[in-house]
């Protein structure tokens, strides 16, 4: 039997897949030709999902834990005696000394947190949004009052690649086979990238900047085309505020000061700004690596400035609004009005934008779970997440989980941050419940993950431990007797019911172009907001404005001496996060954590190709497999994300620590202060063999 349904707990981009059922088992995973977004590509990470499935090592059972936190030694318990411990947890605790936790979301899992902790009256949620998706959609948001997506079904004359590696990591919505089609048909493309990648080099033009100097890169290409005059003037004159602001803003900028901070030759910064704003259209497609440093709202801002002055801001073939079907909308889902002293109660409320879209940055929950200020944490809840390998600053993550009075986590597989916990509760996987992709997110379309098979053991969905937990907290009213009725109810506004959503598999908004000609922009002004209002009103910079002492790792004498390199990191293809190491056939394609370093800089340090080398930043140290790539800048070195080691019982949970990147990041201030990102990249390091 062949079942059609969408994927994304694999990865963000939503492909479409045949899935082939045999005496209740899921046999074989294939792309569906049919589905308009992949047209039947999938990935190694897609087909790998029968292996996930049916791996020895699944939890299925919940668990309680015996002896001493990380001693691995665990209980089987029923689901009533698990729900009613962390219920009681719950409900004895004062709330504010309550978090959730979620991963990077991956269906509806979210919102009915979300829900949960608003009807609790818990105001910490914890998300990836501070380093993940939000810089850019909020920065959106408070720009043209919408997220604008690359629009590959009208071609785009270019593709600008910034930040995005779409060959080996899909985005939230786009598939990289989309990106292929449209180069295919001949459109140009200019990469922005610190390494060579297999889309750069595919590029017509590849920038590399220093890392964490995207920001500078993109005022310098502002420079040139507001100062040649190479903009849209009549889409500026008409549809946007504070332009003459910004005109005289980049006067503030040298050419030759960007282009020293960057390490891009300033001819290059001017054939790149040419380039983009003479091929049209011409789409940006950003990428989640400019949201790894404290400048990650501002160089989104920037982002936005060069789709609007360019004239490719919804327009076909540019960055356009795709609005969602009609649904439930999320903040009713979440029940955000219930809860409306929530922003007063927050741990760091200093960050609007993060305050705005309800989430609270992971590192102001550390530290609150250690000092205790400004109240204690003393409980947390963790879905689909795996702080340990994810957090920055992973060694005092470590600590403040240990330090925690209960926690409880829903996970799939014995992470290390799951061997930590007090309480492991067993869920299902994508095929094994009803679930729906997309909802909340920017990009207009909903897609169907109908139930494939039942789930193993005990396992069960995320929604339905949520839902449960809910009314264990004596919360009966506000949840649903089953997910059915709660996806029926999310879906009633599209007049559709979940058994009509199957059969549609994917439902798409109303898309139109140039939608602002009937109603202005969503902003105060009903105009593109260059100078943004709201910004200056709350503190913040209105214009986007790069302060280099933040962000030059050499600005410390004594770090460059100690720490001559420069440290990034990217994620691996085979992987998504921390996820899948386990997996035989993905393990077989990337066995290793590799460390990517220039030959000259390998032969300073007497390094060869395949040693293990130790890196080290003032954080900390960790190993990692050395491959000499030519093309880096020798100043750069580029580490393996999410690594930890499934099959390594013999080493404290699981490896956490051994190769791990986030030993080497901090998560001191300063912060990016709207939304309270934490510097993940160029960060001063140092390398030598093993």
């Amino acid at each position: 039997m062949i079942i059609k349904t969408y994927c994304a707990r694999m990865d963000h981009g939503g492909c479409g897949l045949r899935v082939e059922v045999e005496d209740g088992k899921i046999v074989k995973v294939e792309g569906d030709p049919d589905s308009p977004l992949n047209r039947g590509t999938i990935c190694a990470k897609g087909i790998a999902q029968v292996e996930r499935l049916n791996h020895p090592d699944r939890l299925r059972h919940p668990l309680k834990r015996m002896g001493e936190r990380g001693d691995g030694k665990w209980e089987h318990i029923s689901w009533e005696e698990a729900l009613t411990t962390i219920s009681q947890r719950i409900l004895q605790a004062d709330r504010r000394s309550v978090a959730f936790a979620q991963g990077t979301p991956k269906g509806l899992e979210l919102y009915m947190m979300i829900r949960l902790a608003n009807l609790l009256k818990v105001p910490t949620v914890i998300t990836p949004g501070a380093i993940c998706h939000m810089p850019r959609e909020t920065a959106a948001m408070i720009t043209c009052g919408f997220f604008p997506v690359p629009d590959y079904d009208h071609p785009p004359a270019l593709v600008l690649a910034w930040g995005s590696n779409l060959f080996q990591t899909n985005e939230e919505g786009i598939i990289g086979s989309q990106l292929r089609r449209v180069l295919d048909r001949g459109a140009k493309l200019m990469v922005i990238d610190p390494r060579r990648t297999q889309l750069s080099s595919r590029a017509d033009l590849w920038i590399q900047p220093r890392p964490g100097t995207d920001l500078a890169l993109a005022l310098g290409m502002l420079k040139v085309i507001v100062e040649d005059g190479l903009y849209d003037r009549a889409f500026v004159d008409q549809w946007t505020v504070g332009f003459p602001e910004l005109q005289e803003h980049l006067k503030g900028y040298s050419l030759k000061a960007l282009a020293e901070i960057t390490w891009v030759p300033e001819e290059k910064i001017v054939e790149a700004a040419r380039l983009y704003v003479r091929t049209q259209p011409a789409c940006i497609q950003w990428g989640n690596a400019i949201e790894h440093n404290i400048h990650s709202v501002q160089t989104a801002r920037a982002l936005m400035i060069l789709k609007t002055i360019s004239g490719n801001l919804d327009s076909p073939g540019g960055n356009v609004n795709r609005p969602s079907p009609p649904t439930l909308r999320p903040g009713d889902f979440v029940q955000s009005k219930g809860f409306p002293e929530k922003r007063e109660q927050l741990l760091a409320p200093e960050f609007r934008l993060a305050a705005m879209m309800g989430f609270t940055p992971s590192q102001t929950v550390v530290k609150a779970i250690l000092s205790g200020k400004p109240y204690p944490i003393r409980m947390m809840y963790i879905q689909g997440g795996n702080p340990l390998l994810s957090y920055a600053n992973a060694t005092e993550t470590y600590l403040a989980l240990k330090k925690l009075d209960f926690l409880a986590v829903a996970e799939i597989f014995l992470t290390p941050t799951a061997q930590l916990a007090d309480i492991v509760l067993p869920t299902a996987t994508n095929f094994e419940f009803d679930d729906m992709g997309h909802y909340g997110m920017p990009h207009g379309f909903l897609l169907a993950r109908p139930k494939v098979v039942d789930p193993p053991g005990e396992c069960r969905p995320d929604l339905l431990i949520l839902n449960e937990l809910g009314k264990k907290c004596g919360l009966e009213k506000s949840f649903w007797p089953d997910l059915r009725s709660c996806l029926d109810e999310v879906l009633k506004p599209a007049g559709l019911d979940y058994e009509g959503f199957k059969r549609a598999g994917i439902l798409k908004g109303n898309w139109k172009y140039k939608s602002y000609e009937r109603n202005g922009f969503g902003t105060p002004s009903k105009k593109v907001e260059i100078f943004c209002s709201r910004l200056k009103d709350w503190g913040y910079d209105p214009l986007p404005t790069y302060r280099e002492e933040f962000s030059l790792p050499d600005s410390d004498p004594h770090r460059m001496d100690n720490y001559p390199l420069i440290l990034t990191s990217a994620k691996d293809p085979c992987y998504f996060h921390s996820a899948y190491r386990n997996l035989p056939s993905l393990r077989k394609l990337s066995p290793d954590p590799i460390v990517l370093i220039h030959p000259q800089t390998a032969g300073e340090m007497g390094v060869g190709e395949g040693d293990w080398v130790l890196i080290e930043t003032r954080q900390g140290t960790i190993r990692q497999k050395a491959a000499l790539n030519s093309d880096l800048d020798p100043r750069v070195v580029v580490a393996a994300y999410g690594w930890w080691f499934p099959e390594r019982k013999d080493l404290e949970l699981s490896g956490w620590k051994e190769s791990n990147v986030n030993i080497l990041t901090e998560n001191d201030p300063p912060y990016e202060p709207t939304i309270g990102s934490t510097n993940l990249r160029a960060i001063p390091c140092r390398i030598y063999r093993e």
